[in-house]
């Protein structure tokens, strides 16, 4: 268990499965927030399993197994059909889901991208919208949807740094475009939740290909264009990954496979970071007294500058509050597997082509993992505190860690700590958010905060 944190109250959380329900009632609830069929039990149990249709699950809490799922026999538990359905239509083929030799050489072509030199090239783009969003919150006139402010912020960083030279109208048209797919296709079909092959259609992700289309076609203009311009001064992520090589056969990627990789990074990296940004101010509003302890530490490093990459090392305290919230509100709040061989997790049998479930929201929850799991507090992370492994996996783990990790805190460190040194943000009365999941963890209806300047 991790060291004793605070109790207190406690920010709000997502009402849990305490009955058994039947797969028409699962499927409504499912479609409209995931947590609602995860079970109460799952935040004080290790394994829970079931039956649902064709379907045998089982929801793994117990650090050991998910490290056996996330590592150890990583082959043996490839990603699920239902998360292939939702994300292979936008980014086909690319690492996000390719399994075996195609995921690892594309991997190993990319991870060059992440050095620390590479991001710290691209964290101006980074303090520039930071510098941006100040300025749009300065002409609020007292209340925002930090959520909305958020997805904003990260989407221009995004789009300047795989698009840059692309002009507003163009990134907003793939903004409309990206909303427009993720709004639909992260809802559960019946035809996902019975267990029926995957050649079968599933019509709501069917009526959604012109937005896919939009976002195929304007990916590959960016890399024609690119092709015919040349690489910037200071290459941006489309220029790093043109560049980009198996180290081993010295493969490169080609056009449709940097489409896909660079629509990966979007769908995967704006929002997740965004869901942290705003879900963390939206805790600094519940919990004044952190807000001022971070406001503390902002203003005396940066006094009165923008954030830099630069700064991110002298932010602990920053940090303790992003770590945190990433265990309350982790952005990919659920992940779903599917066992290729038989095998035993935390002593129960599990059966080829059964569903092994991580549910990432109850393990961050699990009291024989957490003490007071549903407390607000960042001093769990105090004095560079790690948890025990597979305990804590907002990004997940093993191999196949988020390969952005280190860049999306770096963005959310520049971006909290200066929006913190300049703004206080206070609750609404009757507007608290509520935490709904669907791809990833969203606050319904936003985060409506006070914002005044200091």
């Amino acid at each position: 268990m991790t060291k004793v944190a605070k109790s207190g109250l406690e920010p709000v959380k997502a009402k849990l499965a305490t009955d058994v329900i039947g797969p028409i009632k699962t499927l409504m609830k499912a479609r409209k927030n995931l947590l609602e069929i995860i079970p109460e039990s799952a935040t004080k149990q290790p394994i829970v399993s079931g039956t649902m249709g064709k379907v045998s699950w089982h929801m793994l809490m117990d650090p050991k197994s998910i490290g056996r799922v996330m590592k150890d026999k990583l082959d043996a538990y490839p990603k699920s059909d239902v998360t292939k359905n939702i994300l292979k239509p936008a980014i086909g083929e690319s690492m996000l889901i390719a399994e075996g030799a195609h995921w690892r050489w594309q991997r190993q072509a990319t991870a060059p991208i992440f050095t620390h030199r590479n991001i710290s090239n691209l964290a101006p783009i980074m303090s520039a919208t930071a510098h941006i969003t100040c300025d749009r919150l300065s002409a609020c006139k007292g209340e925002a949807d930090l959520f909305d402010e958020m997805i904003r912020a990260t989407f221009e960083v995004i789009a300047n740094i795989t698009f840059g030279g692309s002009d507003a109208v163009e990134c907003d048209e793939l903004h409309v475009a990206l909303n427009n797919y993720t709004d639909s296709v992260g809802k559960m079909s019946l035809l996902d939740l019975i267990g029926l092959p995957t050649w079968v259609p599933r019509p709501a992700r069917i009526f959604k290909n012109s937005a896919i289309r939009k976002m195929h076609s304007m990916a590959t203009d960016a890399i024609t264009r690119r092709k015919t311009e040349g690489a910037k001064d200071i290459p941006d992520l489309l220029d790093l990954l043109m560049k980009g090589e198996d180290p081993e056969t010295k493969r490169r990627l080609n056009t449709a496979e940097i489409r896909d990789t660079l629509l990966t990074f979007i769908v995967a990296g704006h929002e997740t970071t965004a869901l942290t940004l705003a879900w963390g101010l939206y805790l600094c509003a519940f919990d004044q007294e952190v807000q001022d302890k971070l406001r503390a530490e902002a203003q005396s490093v940066l006094k009165g500058r923008i954030a830099t990459a630069e700064d991110c090392p002298s932010l602990p305290y920053t940090e303790q509050v992003i770590k945190e919230t990433m265990r309350l509100y982790p952005p990919v709040a659920f992940m779903s597997r599917t066992a290729l061989e038989t095998d035993e997790l935390c002593g129960q049998p599990v059966k080829r082509k059964d569903t092994v479930m991580l549910p990432v929201y109850a393990l961050h929850r699990n009291h024989a993992l957490w003490e007071n799991p549903d407390t607000f507090d960042p001093n769990r992370f105090a004095n560079n505190y790690k948890p025990d492994r597979f305990s804590y996996i907002p990004f997940g783990d093993g191999p196949r860690i988020c390969i952005g990790a280190q860049f999306a805190m770096i963005e959310t460190k520049i971006v909290l700590s200066t929006l913190i040194s300049r703004f206080k943000f206070e609750r609404i009365d009757g507007k608290d958010p509520k935490p709904v999941l669907l791809i990833t963890l969203r606050p319904e209806e936003g985060i409506p905060l006070k914002v005044t300047p200091v």
